[in-house]
């Protein structure tokens, strides 16, 4: 029998280092065990224009790669990759199923077009809500463009054959949006436990950067709008006395800048501040955290789910989670006890909870293997994809 086909677009895919490129290129790597999988990507610098790779067939388009800090910009490259997709998401061979993840945020409107074309379901994997997410950061003010925005990316939800939300927090959003609760399924990113182990706190890694005598509070992974990273900034004013503390920024985005300017203009010592590090350092560079701040802007709970959170907790380090309660991060710390949770955008409280922790007052060994043991039976990578499976299956029957 013909195999089925699965046609996914989405602007990012391996060899890019983004988290949902990431995340995606594991999944359809999984399901090009059953499927002829064909992904239609963005041009990335030095990778060919068509390959095969580990079983994907990965098409990449052109599209412009501005710097992304600028929100302009960033809507040029959205658009270029959407414009180059088009044509050849409606010319390929018919596929049994169209799927998207949410990069640009209204490629859910490519992937119906493509479906109604080839008159096959879609699924839509939603990472971010959108235009809310932009909206809550104040980063879309225009009321015409959100509101043609929200009924771009609204309408394509709705007549989703599946939409998977990432979280519990972020179903209700969706619901809150039009999108039918039926059509919706929780299936949240996933980490692969095997690739991610603990490892020993003194480490080469943290020898190279000169941390394994020190307490280091680490953030590792994107630095931009919704981490709420000046409050860890902010919050180290009022930690200068504790001599060994380290803060540990790991990472780039829209605001790297402005958080190296702000440290530089608050004048406080103590702060190292990194690029992302290559995967196979992942393991070590993560367990030198002996705390990882987890921040979330306030009102943003549902509308965004910060993964990188999985990667901590897979190296069985804790958390300290600043985010409005009902955030899908704070449900998870609470109920794994995992960490410690503080109040969105208050610093003197993420700064006296460093010091409780500096001075010992928690069980951070402990929190760290309840971390681990929840990755191991809710989030690892194979329970995750299998999830997929079913989803897709029965989109297929």
């Amino acid at each position: 029998m013909r195999r089925r086909r699965i046609l996914v677009l989405n602007q990012y895919y391996a060899p890019a280092f983004e988290s949902t490129g990431q995340l995606l290129t594991q999944l359809c790597e999984a399901l090009a065990e059953d499927y002829d999988v064909t992904v239609l990507t963005a041009a990335v610098e030095g990778a060919p224009a068509r390959e095969r790779q580990n079983g994907v067939d990965v098409i990449r388009v052109f599209s412009t790669s501005f710097e992304r800090r600028r929100l302009p910009l960033r809507a040029a490259n959205y658009l270029s990759y959407v414009a180059s997709s088009l044509g050849r998401a409606l010319g390929e061979a018919r596929p049994d199923l169209v799927l998207c993840m949410s990069d640009p945020p209204f490629i859910g409107s490519l992937a119906r077009m493509t479906a109604l074309r080839h008159r096959v379901p879609y699924l839509v994997i939603v990472q971010d809500v959108f235009p809310e997410i932009a909206v809550q950061l104040g980063r879309l003010t225009n009321p015409v463009l959100v509101g043609s925005l929200d009924l771009l990316v609204a309408s394509a939800l709705k007549h989703a054959d599946c939409v998977v939300a990432i979280g519990e927090t972020m179903r209700d959003r969706l619901v809150e949006k039009g999108v039918p609760s039926g059509a919706i399924e929780v299936i949240p990113n996933w980490i692969d436990a095997d690739e991610l182990q603990p490892q020993p706190r003194d480490n080469a890694w943290a020898r190279e950067h000169d941390l394994e005598d020190a307490f280091v509070v680490m953030h590792s992974g994107n630095v931009g709008w919704a981490q709420d990273l000046d409050v860890l900034v902010r919050a180290s004013t009022f930690l200068r006395d504790l001599e060994r503390l380290r803060f540990v920024v790991i990472g780039s985005g829209a605001r790297q800048a402005d958080i190296v300017e702000l440290h530089e203009r608050l004048d406080v010592d103590g702060f190292l501040f990194l690029p992302y590090q290559p995967r196979e350092v992942l393991p070590q560079s993560l367990s030198t955290g002996d705390l990882h701040y987890i921040g979330l802007a306030p009102g943003l709970a549902g509308y965004v789910v910060p993964s990188r959170m999985n990667g901590v907790l897979s190296v069985a380090r804790p958390v300290i989670v600043g985010a409005d309660e009902e955030s899908e991060i704070v449900r998870v710390v609470e109920s794994a006890g995992c960490g410690v949770t503080v109040s969105p955008g208050r610093p003197e409280r993420l700064a006296a909870a460093i010091r409780r922790a500096y001075e010992g007052h928690y069980d951070l060994e402990e929190m760290g293997r309840n971390g681990r043991e929840y990755v191991l039976s809710t989030i690892n990578r194979p329970i995750s994809i299998e999830r997929y499976r079913d989803v897709i299956a029965g989109l297929l029957s």
